[in-house]
């Protein structure tokens, strides 16, 4: 029996894992299918506080973990394949096996969508990102392509064009999911161009280690053509890693983790840390933030009961 699994091993995941440590709660941390979450697909980390001259996502994640791992806490690699909150305790199977816990906290995240082009994966963190705040400095001066016709994709869009030479829209259809607002906001933006009615086929230059071009199809006449570009930005959404937790906590239509103040869930005991929850802010700091914030409410849940 566990005082407390933490599922996800990101920023949330390990700060929150830090936290319950140190307060001799012998947190079990199961790694999940992206070990380090999304600052593992990161390369240049310039924005977590503390770190003048920048770190490598992957690092950063590794040194939060041997953190954690130092006052205590147990890591095990794995997926949750099925849980089972309807009791106390709660029971969560992992790589089919089942293990107890008094409390839970959920950091597994949000997986960015990806298109599924041959050479995407193989491009990441390397010119094809999934997020403007994390890598957009990094295009200073060059030629950025924003895929997307939602609000996210337009607001990206307009964050990108104060470090791109150019920043180009593409979008499978000629309107777009994107508010009046945020729309209006891009059209009046000189540095934006648009592509409309057209679709990303494949991304080149694996051979070179960095983006140098993206072929496009326009879906009407199906020409294709390649457009120059130093960096591919990818705004369809993400796809929040809830599946096992569906019918046992409440989520919304998207499948985001609804919260019932701080880090709660609709079932006490349970928390909530990171992009599983939060749609809006996706930053390793507030993810981390969140972290510190589940560990201290499960914490207090269990002395509560007098653990």
């Amino acid at each position: 029996m566990r005082n407390v699994i933490i599922i996800g091993s990101g920023c949330a995941g390990n700060t929150a894992a830090i936290y319950t440590a140190r307060a001799g709660l012998k947190p079990l941390v199961v790694s999940g299918h992206e070990p380090g979450g999304q600052l593992s697909l990161t390369t240049e980390v310039e924005n977590f506080p503390g770190f003048p001259e920048g770190i490598q996502g992957p690092e950063l994640v590794e040194r939060m973990k041997k953190q954690a791992e130092r006052f205590g806490a147990e890591y095990i690699h794995g997926v949750v394949e099925e849980a089972d909150l309807k009791q106390r305790p709660f029971r969560v199977r992992i790589d089919g096996q089942w293990h107890e816990c008094r409390t839970l906290i959920i950091a597994s995240g949000a997986s960015a969508r990806w298109l599924g082009l041959p050479n995407e994966q193989k491009l990441i963190g390397h010119g094809v990102s999934s997020c403007a705040t994390c890598d957009g400095f990094f295009y200073k001066g060059k030629k950025i392509m924003v895929v997307g016709g939602g609000d996210s994709a337009m607001e990206e869009a307009n964050f990108l064009t104060r470090f791109g030479e150019t920043v180009t829209i593409v979008h499978r259809r000629d309107e777009f999911r994107a508010s009046k607002i945020m729309l209006e906001r891009c059209r009046a933006n000189p540095k934006i161009r648009w592509i409309t009615s057209a679709v990303v086929e494949d991304v080149y230059d694996v051979e070179k280690g960095y983006v140098t071009g993206v072929k496009l199809r326009n879906v009407k006449t199906g020409e294709t053509w390649v457009e120059p570009v130093d960096g591919l930005f990818l705004a369809i959404g993400h796809i929040p890693n809830t599946k096992p937790f569906v019918g046992q906590i409440e989520l919304d239509a998207d499948g985001y983790i609804v919260s019932h103040g701080g880090a709660r869930t609709s079932v006490p005991g349970v928390f909530h840390a990171g992009d599983v929850q939060d749609r809006v802010y996706r930053q390793a700091i507030t993810a981390a933030g969140a972290g510190c914030m589940a560990a201290i409410e499960a914490e207090r849940f269990l002395e509560a009961e007098g653990h």
